[in-house]
């Protein structure tokens, strides 16, 4: 078993990852711990504890190699083996995801995609297969997939997570407006569009630099 690691610092690791990305994209070949933090809007102390964490320690003269850092913290936040995903609902907002993750992750792929419409079955969408819902039991023991993602109505979705967590997933990305009630060994990331442009609606007319009182 590997150390416990904060759900926090997971989320920071992949946010440092997709900004190194960037510099090295831009030819950028060392950074420092400052420099990372005030990219990711943090401090260098975190950054540095935050790399400790995944073993990985830079030069005090010339900072973190980029390329390595990305390596190091893929190393740490990617599987060894090939992790498949699974997507259920195939609307709009289920195809903008499927588009928006193709390629962009070499170990983590969506393999499977299921939907009730009959029209969208048994078809290949955006380069994934598509299945009817009846079949996602039987699918995703049969592709050995771990997590799913949920497009589906609020009065759909606990069901639907209910048959992955029965078929095997222990990781759920939920795109539906509702909770999802799981069991323990099984991680729920709950996204909550409205909600959070609720927010940003308030803070965008209130001023973000108010202080809020809770």
């Amino acid at each position: 078993m590997g150390p416990l690691i904060s759900v926090k610092t997971i989320g920071r690791l992949s946010l440092y990852r997709r900004l190194l990305n960037r510099l090295s994209t831009s030819g950028t070949q060392n950074v420092y711990s400052h420099q990372l933090a005030a990219l990711a809007g943090g401090t260098a102390a975190q950054v540095r504890r935050d790399m400790m964490a995944i073993g990985y320690m830079g030069s005090p003269k010339r900072g973190y190699d980029v390329r390595e850092l990305i390596e190091s913290i893929g190393n740490f936040l990617d599987s060894a083996q090939d992790q498949g995903v699974a997507l259920v609902g195939i609307g709009n907002l289920g195809r903008a995801i499927m588009a928006y993750f193709t390629g962009r992750r070499p170990k983590l792929h969506i393999v499977a995609a299921f939907d009730s419409d009959p029209y969208k079955a048994n078809r290949v969408i955006l380069g994934c297969r598509c299945y009817p819902i009846a079949q996602l039991a039987e699918i995703v023991r049969e592709l050995n997939i771990t997590v799913g993602i949920v497009c589906v109505p609020a009065n759909e979705a606990q069901a639907v997570a209910d048959s992955l967590v029965r078929a095997g997933v222990t990781g759920i990305l939920n795109f539906a407006p509702v909770p999802l009630r799981v069991g323990p060994g099984v991680y729920v990331e709950d996204i909550d569009m409205t909600m959070s442009l609720e927010k940003v609606a308030y803070f965008a007319r209130t001023g973000s630099e108010r202080e809020v009182l809770t």
